[in-house]
């Protein structure tokens, strides 16, 4: 709990006075200069999911929702940095962004296939269309989606 408020904390999501807030804002802004270009995530759709998968492109599926805290640090402090977007446009990684906020069917059938009952879920799919899906920790760092997109693809 202390490691997840410190997160929050260091993100600027949360904060404990004005004084506090523009200083933490301040700091993660710094620390993680997002990047310019938020487009970058397409809707998922198990058929958009599929259709990429079948011509063996490698796809990052962001299952998240409005009301899930540690999603929103993930995609601020991890997903978001310019450092980390360059990497997912090098690497010609398609992001696919579910959004769970009112329960879509369609991604709970997803997170039941990979033994979820909520969100946050980061899948990782190298290319090649016969590839599994790398499941990432709930708490995600830079470096550690950056190890992710950089690990060689298993069978």
């Amino acid at each position: 709990a202390a490691l997840i408020a410190g997160v929050v904390l260091a993100a600027g999501v949360l904060s404990v006075g004005p004084a506090a807030q523009s200083t933490t804002a301040s700091a993660a802004s710094i620390a993680t200069r997002p990047a310019a270009d938020h487009a970058a995530w397409e809707p998922y759709s198990p058929e958009r999911l599929a259709a990429l998968r079948q011509e063996g492109k490698p796809v990052f599926v962001n299952l998240t929702a409005d009301w899930c805290i540690t999603c929103l640090v993930n995609e601020r402090v991890a997903l978001s940095p310019r450092h980390v977007d360059d990497a997912f446009r090098a690497a010609g990684i398609t992001r696919l962004k579910g959004d769970w906020t009112r329960g879509d069917e369609r991604i709970t059938r997803l997170l039941a296939e990979h033994g979820r009952s909520g969100v946050p879920l980061y899948l990782y799919y190298p290319a090649g269309n016969g590839q599994a899906a790398q499941v990432l920790p709930q708490l995600l760092t830079p470096d550690l989606v950056l190890a992710a997109l950089k690990a060689p693809a298993s069978p």
